[in-house]
């Protein structure tokens, strides 16, 4: 009885960012539940890859779509591509973020930041889960029925950094740091799941937020030492252990859970 619950049979999720570190994973164990799936991703060449090797490993319907998440053009067509092949979205994960082109801008110190940069993050990691929200949630109350949606968060939307993790510190090479706009962009999406929970709980849509903490990716070991020294289980996330809350959150297990982030972090934000 209590596994049934985590079935998602006959659902349609569809995940933006679907093709990313996280994002293939939550494609995965989507589909591994039973799912069908849209992977979402402006990589239109890692959607399709996906998409194939997640149809080939579990038979779930999959279908890969490129976009650009902060074109409302394009939103409103990758959404009515989805419902032209699955006729319903039952679970929207709003994944999809992004970092810069041009790491001396995102990296730079606050003092120096510049204003288009900051337009252009808040551009990729905010204004795109209002857009994508807007259309999935349109459909969801249309259609009635309920739904779920779940918005990719992080600690650092709930907590600051700590600049002390970040000397010596270096991602693929470079020098990394948490820079403001990516804390107040992670903020807003808390925010934003929080209204959308109480403005759609009238139509049985359920939102709520997945934040996880430092998941190793390619951060040197000096990053990954300190990091993990502030962690109550002494160590970061591997990518796959995001995977069971996103599960939970799209499925019935979750049915009385809303307007809720769901911190995944190793304890980090407990002390």
């Amino acid at each position: 009885m209590a596994e049934s619950r985590f079935d998602l049979k006959g659902k349609v999720a569809l995940v933006t960012g679907g093709a990313g570190i996280l994002g293939r994973r939550f494609c995965r164990g989507l589909a591994g539940h039973g799912a069908s799936v849209a992977i979402v991703d402006i990589d239109r060449t890692g959607a399709e890859r996906l998409a194939g090797e997640i149809a080939r490993e579990t038979g779930a319907a999959t279908l890969p779509v490129a976009c650009d998440l902060r074109e409302p053009a394009q939103v409103k067509a990758m959404t009515e591509t989805v419902l032209a092949k699955f006729g319903r979205i039952d679970v929207l994960h709003n994944n999809a973020a992004g970092k810069s082109d041009n790491p001396a801008a995102f990296f730079a110190r606050f003092e120096d930041y510049g204003l288009e940069q900051w337009r252009a993050i808040m551009a990729l990691d905010l204004d795109t889960m209002f857009l994508v929200a807007q259309a999935v949630g349109r459909h969801m109350v249309a259609r009635g029925g309920g739904g779920t949606v779940i918005q990719t968060a992080s600690i650092y939307g709930v907590l600051a950094p700590d600049p002390r993790i970040y000397a010596g510190s270096e991602y693929e090479g470079r020098a990394i740091n948490t820079p403001a706009v990516y804390a107040v962009a992670k903020a807003g999406v808390i925010g934003l799941t929080r209204y959308l929970a109480a403005y759609w709980a009238p139509h049985g849509i359920r939102v709520n937020a997945l934040s996880p903490g430092g998941v190793e990716s390619g951060q040197n070991e000096t990053f990954r030492k300190l990091y993990s020294a502030r962690v109550p289980m002494g160590r970061m996330a591997e990518a796959d252990e995001m995977v069971g809350a996103l599960v939970w959150l799209a499925s019935d297990a979750s049915s009385y859970v809303t307007g809720q982030n769901i911190v995944v972090d190793g304890g980090l934000t407990a002390w």
